[in-house]
């Protein structure tokens, strides 16, 4: 959703969530509650915050905000309209059913089912209390199906010494059987649909599993790593690696972006900022002697074209770099706060 736009001591037309609010106010109450049903918890609290700031919206401003509205719809098709219905019916058609049940499976993009919506209007500690005596597969599909933010809180709640094997098992999930599905609805108490038979969805994986562990606190991200590696030291990596990646560098102050170029190879370093964002690449630079900056441009405009392949290799040798300075204690990575006791 748009962020909310102040309306100006002009009069100038409202937009984004205060346009929003607009039209929905002018709704009856029963059409509202239907438009509201369908969106997120944040997304109905910040469009409830704007329907406060346009109390005393003007005739003119409600007028602009219809014809904004109007205009906007008549630009828009509806070929994505019960598109899921159309696709399935063209798949049967040129398939049969069976064969085209097991291309759907693979291609249909994950949905959760109306039951498991409830998960996003509860808070950790709710889901937690919900969960804490289930099996770990199960606790592993319901963190698969939380945003990052809430399944790491939930992760917190658990007890310590399942916390990695948890984050193992959502990093190798495969498809979620309908009967896993059932059992996590049955836990939150909600009415079951019977989904089609065999009919699976995809969560979690290494970098669900990574985005969990990048919204845990910063002690309990370092101890379930030590103990990931344990378990599976490839896959440990992977999500390390999925975790921590170039663009990630932003958030490194001066003086340890400092030291980690001056440690990294001059080699290395040019050809791992041949694919760099500008923003990054400025910040580097920023970091350097004009001298030593202007080299690097220079040696990056020699190189010429480069393989994807090698310029990623050179940003992991970096972040490897920045890594093992990291747990020196030699730089400090950023991100998240520490932990103060």
């Amino acid at each position: 959703m748009a962020d909310i736009t102040e309306t100006s001591a002009t009069g100038a037309i409202p937009t984004g969530s205060q346009a929003a609010a607009i039209l929905l106010m002018l709704l009856g109450e029963q059409e509202a509650a239907e438009v509201l049903g369908r969106l997120d918890p944040p997304e109905v609290e910040h469009l409830g915050g704007a329907m406060f700031t346009v109390a005393d919206v003007s005739e003119r401003e409600v007028n602009g905000v219809l014809d904004e509205f109007v205009n906007r719809a008549k630009s828009r098709t509806t070929i994505g309209y019960a598109a899921d219905l159309q696709i399935r019916g063209m798949m049967e058609r040129a398939l049969g059913p069976e064969r085209a049940g097991t291309i759907l499976d693979r291609i249909t993009p994950a949905t959760r089912g109306p039951s498991l919506d409830a998960l996003k209007w509860m808070d950790p500690v709710t889901i937690a209390l919900l969960i804490e005596n289930e099996h770990p597969q199960l606790i592993a599909v319901v963190l698969a199906h939380l945003e990052p933010p809430i399944a790491a809180d939930v992760l917190q709640q658990m007890p310590e010494e399942i916390q990695p094997q948890l984050i193992h098992r959502v990093a190798t999930l495969g498809p979620i059987s309908s009967e896993a599905l059932q059992d996590v609805e049955r836990l939150l108490l909600r009415p079951v649909s019977q989904p089609k038979s065999g009919a699976a969805t995809r969560r979690g994986g290494t970098s669900e599993a990574a985005q969990i562990v990048n919204n845990s606190r910063k002690a309990a991200e370092s101890r379930i790593l030590k103990a990931l590696q344990k378990l599976d030291k490839n896959l440990a990596r992977t999500i390390e690696d999925e975790m921590f990646v170039f663009d990630n560098l932003n958030a490194l102050d001066d003086k340890s972006l400092g030291t980690l170029l001056r440690t990294v190879d001059s080699d290395i370093l040019v050809v791992a900022l041949k694919g760099a964002e500008e923003r990054l690449k400025g910040k580097m630079f920023g970091c350097m002697s004009s001298r030593a900056a202007q080299s690097i441009q220079d040696s990056i405009a020699d190189r010429g074209p480069m393989r994807l392949a090698e310029v990623q290799e050179a940003q992991k040798e970096m972040l490897s770099i920045a890594r093992r300075l990291a747990s020196e204690g030699t730089i400090n990575l950023g991100g998240k706060d520490d932990d103060y006791v």
